[in-house]
């Protein structure tokens, strides 16, 4: 077995976008998130959309905010998430992480995912950076790789900046090894692969970098970037 790469704390900290999305999250969890953010040396919060102002007052610009839209469940219509997305933006969000209609993936109707897709890459333009998430394990458990990699193609040609994995909360669970290695072979490096849900260690996170990720959403940095330091001896 081949030795496992080291990562460097900041090196790791910098690819981390710091993450509270739970429901029943008030805007002294958001200040929190943002100071913890900002103790860690993350590169983004993400947030929910009606707390993007909140955390704009907050950051001042000092780290990217990203907001999701058609969360958790992208059963949204089009439109509704492009306006999401576009509120979000003029509230203070530079990155959108939106939703796909996973039952549109499963049943293989590509080129609506792709419209959903480009709805909100039009609402919000290109200087934004825009995430799309998958919800990979749903879409390996119910419709095969073969749907996920046409997902992922589907999500580059409609303008992403990323594909991303998963909300966290869907039943089938979260990100895997296996699911981003697939992601990346379908995009390779024209577009970028976060890695997100159910990444709680250190050797989650490391696995998931090694795979090929280049981005993190994490809710837990504080212990997987701990854990860095443990394994390096620093």
């Amino acid at each position: 077995m081949p030795p496992r790469h080291r990562y460097r704390r900041e090196d790791v900290a910098a690819l981390i976008d710091h993450t509270l999305l739970k429901p029943e999250a008030t805007e002294g969890d958001v200040a929190r998130l943002v100071e913890e953010a900002a103790e860690l040396g993350t590169y983004a919060i993400c947030v929910s959309p009606s707390m993007v102002a909140f955390a704009e007052r907050l950051v001042a610009a000092q780290r990217p905010i990203a907001a999701v839209v058609g969360f958790p469940s992208g059963k949204h219509l089009s439109a509704v998430k492009a306006e999401e997305a576009r509120l979000a933006v003029t509230a203070g969000a530079t990155e959108i992480d939106m939703v796909i209609d996973v039952g549109a993936a499963v049943s293989g109707e590509f080129a609506a995912v792709a419209a959903d897709i480009a709805a909100v890459r039009g609402a919000v333009g290109d200087d934004i950076v825009l995430k799309v998430i998958v919800e990979s394990a749903a879409l390996l458990s119910i419709a095969g790789e073969n749907a996920l990699v046409a997902v992922c193609q589907a999500a580059e040609q409609a303008g992403t900046d990323f594909v991303k994995t998963s909300t966290g909360f869907h039943a089938a669970g979260g990100a895997s090894v296996r699911a981003v290695e697939l992601m990346c072979g379908a995009v390779g490096a024209r577009v970028e692969v976060k890695a997100s849900g159910g990444i709680r260690t250190t050797a989650d996170a490391v696995s998931m970098l090694d795979a090929g990720a280049t981005r993190l959403g994490l809710s837990g940095s504080r212990s997987v970037l701990d854990g860095l330091d443990e394994v390096d001896g620093n």
